[in-house]
């Protein structure tokens, strides 16, 4: 693995992530209540999902569906049979005072994920993957709605029994820069299972480790390769209430700077673990770290083993978006960043396959990479908000490869408005008088232009090879853009030439 190092004299950085993942089911993972996020507090809750006495859970099967497409996404071991746990623990968003969650039987285990830092590929560890419940959420309130400042603390137990996945990496990273790398590449996957929806409050929320270990400490000489011994001896900071890949970063950074300077100036780095605040920009000590023992792990009785042999080989996944990457490159003969922008979501890389099947890959390429893309971010717009109007994007696609309008005014006309006015692109073309000039209406404002402007033309003639610009502009004009620029200057040259 090469990694980037971050230091600071002879200290060397080291992270591991705790990724939890809400994973994108109609119910909870142990009862009917529905999963979507209402405005009403407490509104989809039952017996089972609120813990009271009597109600047995039922394993969500469409969970475990989804943890197997992830379990296979990360190449890990999904062992024929995992067991679930009891996790002992009272917070104010957990109703039964204990977690249904998986200990040491996990349902993923060894697998691995590679990613792209600063242009250099490596491969992080994931150790484990397992099932658990959502608790619930809790909404600070008053004296800024800081978790150490609020006057009070209301609790809503709609996202209780939500199902997630508890994603665990090894210790492999190195700098902040380096989790928000992993962090993007893992939600990408996500989406390309359809196990995850990003929009969704709360979906994906990290837990990050950071420990400060002495380059003296680390017996290879490889700050990439550091040993157990090392790990166990420094003491390890959790840090809590992250869910974005630039949280994490800006969360990791600031906790590298608090640790590195209280070393340098002598102090002892508690093990504890810490919230981000992030209307603050800062850590703030929450409680000493628990360790495993505090957890009081025990088998869960109310259900049985979870057993996914055979079933396990018949769940498939898709093409995932680094295989659908090198597809593209070779297939339609992209370059690295484009084929890179045409993978950033599975509904990208749909769309523009549909395009690329009627229409010349480059032409499909520059209208879904760079135009639409492009019109949509600035709008802060994603594909999806496209749904239903993508025949609308192809028929104008389609009007440009046809030469009924110019690419310019394709784009900076017909597509806008088609964002902006939800209009169909052939009424905006009509309404804009946008149709293509006829060839003797072009050849006309071709000569005028050349009548008009002597100097251009002498400066042409004198090998001014900008001249040219300058009429085919002239003739744009006196074509309300309708004009092809190509044949413009074709015909400007062979009208100078002749």
């Amino acid at each position: 693995m090469t990694a980037q190092t971050v230091q600071q004299g002879d200290l060397v950085t080291v992270i591991g992530l705790e990724v939890h993942v809400q994973l994108e089911t109609d119910t909870k993972i142990f009862c009917g209540c529905s999963t979507d996020q209402t405005d009403e507090p407490n509104e989809n809750v039952c017996p089972v999902c609120l813990g009271l006495p009597g109600a047995l859970p039922v394993l969500n099967e469409a969970a475990v569906e989804g943890a197997v497409k992830i379990g296979k996404a990360i190449d890990a071991d999904i062992p024929e049979e995992t067991r679930f746990h009891r996790k002992n623990y009272y917070y104010p968003d957990l109703p039964k005072n204990f977690q249904i969650t998986q200990y040491d039987e996990p349902i993923c285990q060894e697998g691995e994920l590679e990613v792209s830092v600063e242009g250099e590929r490596r491969t992080v560890s994931i150790e484990r993957a397992h099932l658990e419940e959502d608790p619930g959420s809790l909404q600070h309130v008053g004296g800024g709605g800081g978790i150490d400042s609020a006057e009070y603390t209301l609790v809503d137990y709609n996202r209780a029994g939500t199902p997630l996945m508890e994603i665990v990496t090894a210790p492999d990273f190195r700098s902040p820069s380096e989790v928000r790398a992993f962090l993007a590449k893992l939600e990408e996957v996500l989406e390309y299972l359809g196990v995850f929806d990003a929009e969704r409050d709360g979906s994906l929320r990290i837990d990050a480790n950071l420990s400060i270990i002495s380059e003296d400490e680390i017996e290879s000489g490889d700050v990439t390769d550091i040993g157990a011994e090392a790990l166990a001896a420094a003491n390890r900071t959790e840090v809590k209430n992250i869910s974005s890949h630039k949280g994490a970063e800006k969360a990791l950074a600031y906790e590298e700077t608090r640790q590195k300077n209280a070393i340098q100036r002598g102090r002892a780095v508690e093990q504890e673990t810490r919230h981000w605040d992030e209307s603050r920009g800062i850590t703030v000590s929450m409680r000493s770290k628990e360790e495993e023992k505090d957890y009081r792990y025990f088998e869960e009785a109310d259900l049985p083993p979870l057993r996914v042999a055979g079933w396990k080989d018949e769940i498939s996944i898709p093409e995932l978006p680094s295989a659908r990457r090198e597809r593209f490159q070779e297939e339609y003969g992209l370059n690295e960043e484009a084929a890179s922008k045409l993978t950033s979501t599975k509904q990208v890389a749909d769309f523009y396959e549909d395009i690329a099947s009627e229409f010349d890959p480059d032409l499909a390429a520059t209208w879904v990479a760079d135009n639409l893309l492009g019109e949509l971010n600035y709008r802060d717009m994603a594909i999806t908000d496209l749904e239903g109007r993508f025949e609308e994007v192809t028929r104008l696609v389609e009007l440009v490869s046809e030469g009924e309008i110019t690419a310019k005014n394709a784009h900076e006309t017909v597509l806008r408005s088609m964002l902006d006015d939800e209009k169909a692109p052939d009424e905006i073309v009509e309404d804009e008088g946008l149709g293509k000039t006829d060839e003797d209406e072009v050849q006309q404002a071709v000569v005028a232009a050349i009548d008009e402007n002597p100097d251009a033309v002498d400066d042409y003639e004198s090998g001014d090879d900008g001249a040219i610009n300058f009429l085919v502009g002239q003739v744009m004009q006196k074509t309300g853009g309708s004009a092809d620029p190509g044949d413009v200057n074709q015909l400007l040259q062979a009208e100078l030439e002749g």
